[in-house]
């Protein structure tokens, strides 16, 4: 559509002799709600307040003075030019368009093949992967999936959460209350477990938070004990990430975290020296930011223990050496919104011009009972779980509707994960999420399985016509017109998405075709052997092809039988 619309404003553009520029037309176009008012139209208000004349009297006149083949009659309606096109030259246009282009439908080379890092998911070791860690990764990965289809080179980096003073709370817990055997057996179970008890026990003896603080000052000295510990907690997790990964289907260029930038920081500190931004406050060390009315960003407590700024600054640092993005991009809840305002601040302040491309994607929250899920007080939901409920779920529903479906495990993993990962991308990022296993398990409504349905479905359509080939005629009935104009949307669908770091305009246009699709199937006979036939197929090969290529942005498997 956006081609279309450029050519309309063009269109537009002679009368108008230069009284509005192209690029003001074009941003004044719209797309009617209502198949009555045309396939595109134009608003006159703006030409009202130019020619000081009445905006139906000059949508009256516009529309009588524009000709053009790409329409079958513009009219004006009130204070708009309503433009109804040529069905049956343009629908061909755009389904030859779509088969050519296959899976490639939708791409672009704006990226120009240059590199975008992606910091996401990123969990805690130690610790169990929770529901909470769901939105981060999957949002994280569909925006690296829409990154690559404009022609960026995404690099996914989990930035694992392997560092910091919760460690010397683990650590302390494991000498108080744990035991060797019971860890090696469950290892992520009891290390929550003795960690939730350390939060529980320091309420009424605060003095193990100092005992923590030391075993995490000797942590950072190279300790051996304190080491060995934390290298054993590190792989014991890094083994149940990879199950979860796995199951999700999403892969990592790096799994550089938190403790991979412990002999780095100096040497960031001492390019902070050497540019004049660190000053003393309070024993601590800290970048100013008066000027921008923020708090400073902390560089060095009081005791000379580091913090997540000196790290995430330079992890930047590194990340550019390393990959020289254009972009970087965080994937990262929005309670963090401080402190990357912080660190992208420092940066520039650094004369990294660089800086002014990292951007902090933010999101909301999975809540569960309204409230926050938190792992310092046991109140989570396992991600796992969940998954494996999902899939269990869809091997009963296989089992009741197509029990001789081949292959039934695979396909039921498909919508298991496929109804976990659109549950949450199909909310705005900014939301937060009541978590609800029932609504993400719903087999139908605004859910994954739906569209995995209809992609399914148009598959079998296919195999039956599995004769039925060539194009020789347009489609020019109101269904098939409005799923093509939907399917014409996709490359523009896609930009607005990348642009917007939301996979959720995705998801809901996939909603849409598969909406669109079950009303032209319910109104068409598809398989009617007359002189439209090879159009009606082609229209279906088509949608497999959006559907399924909108799928795999998103994270999500389209099946071809269900």
């Amino acid at each position: 559509m956006v081609k279309l619309k450029k050519q309309f404003a063009a269109l537009l553009a002679q009368p108008l002799n230069g009284e509005l520029s192209i690029q003001e037309i074009e941003t004044l176009v719209e797309i009617p709600r209502h198949p009555s008012q045309g396939d595109i139209a134009f608003p006159c208000f703006a030409l009202s307040k130019i020619r000081k004349q009445a905006p139906q009297t000059i949508a009256a006149k516009l529309a009588s003075d524009l000709r053009s083949s790409l329409f079958e009659k513009i009219e004006a309606q009130g204070p708009y030019v309503n433009g109804f096109f040529n069905r049956e030259e343009l629908s061909k246009q755009a389904l030859v368009n779509i088969l050519n282009e296959g899976n490639s439908y939708g791409s672009a080379t704006v990226g120009n093949g240059e590199s975008i890092t992606i910091d996401l998911s990123s969990p805690n070791i130690a610790k169990p992967f929770s529901m909470g860690h769901l939105r981060s990764t999957v949002i994280g990965n569909a925006i690296g999936n829409i990154a690559e289809k404009c022609g960026y080179q995404p690099i996914r980096i989990n930035h694992i959460g392997d560092w910091g003073t919760q460690f010397g709370k683990l650590i302390a817990a494991y000498k108080h209350w744990g035991d060797e055997q019971t860890v090696i057996s469950n290892p992520i179970k009891e290390l929550l477990s003795l960690y939730v008890r350390f939060h529980k026990e320091a309420e009424t003896q605060p003095e193990l938070e100092n005992e923590a603080r030391r075993w995490f000052k000797k942590l950072e000295e190279k300790d051996e004990e304190a080491t060995a510990l934390w290298k054993w907690f590190r792989e014991e997790s890094l083994k149940e990430f990879s199950k979860i990964y796995s199951l999700l289907d999403i892969e990592f260029d790096t799994f550089h975290g938190e403790a991979f930038y412990n002999d780095k920081m100096e040497k960031t500190v001492e390019l902070l020296v050497e540019r004049g931004l660190l000053t003393e406050s309070d024993g601590a060390e800290v970048v100013r930011l008066d000027e921008h009315d923020l708090p400073p960003c902390l560089i060095k407590k009081s005791d000379g223990a580091t913090l997540y700024a000196t790290r995430d600054l330079t992890a930047a640092l590194y990340r550019q050496n390393m990959y020289h993005f254009t972009k970087s991009l965080y994937i990262v809840g929005h309670e963090q919104s401080l402190h990357f305002q912080q660190i992208f601040l420092v940066l520039q302040k650094l004369g990294c011009p660089w800086a002014k491309e990292m951007v902090h994607v933010p999101f909301g929250f999975i809540l569960k009972d309204g409230k926050k899920m938190s792992t310092r007080k046991g109140k989570i939901v396992l991600l796992e779980e969940v998954i494996q409920e999902a899939i269990t779920l869809a091997k009963q529903n296989i089992e009741a509707r197509n029990p001789e479906l081949s292959d039934k495990e695979e396909v039921a993993k498909q919508i298991g994960v496929g109804a976990v990962i659109f549950h949450d991308l199909k909310n705005e990022r900014l939301n937060n999420i009541e978590f609800s296993l029932e609504d993400m398990l719903k087999f139908e409504g605004e859910t994954g399985l739906y569209v995995q349905y209809t992609h399914a479905r148009a598959c079998s359509i296919l195999r039956k016509a599995k004769n039925v080939n060539g194009l020789e005629k347009g489609l020019n009935d109101d269904y098939s017109w409005q799923l093509i104009k939907t399917l014409m949307s996709f490359p523009e669908v896609i930009q607005k998405s990348f642009n917007r770091y939301e996979p959720s305009q995705i998801a809901k246009y996939l909603m849409d075709v598969a909406q669109e699709f079950n009303m032209f199937y319910s109104h068409v006979k598809v398989l009617q052997d007359d002189n439209r036939l090879e159009s009606r197929v082609s229209l279906i090969k088509a949608v497999t092809i959006v559907l399924k290529e909108g799928l795999r942005l998103l994270g999500i498997k389209a099946p071809q039988q269900m």
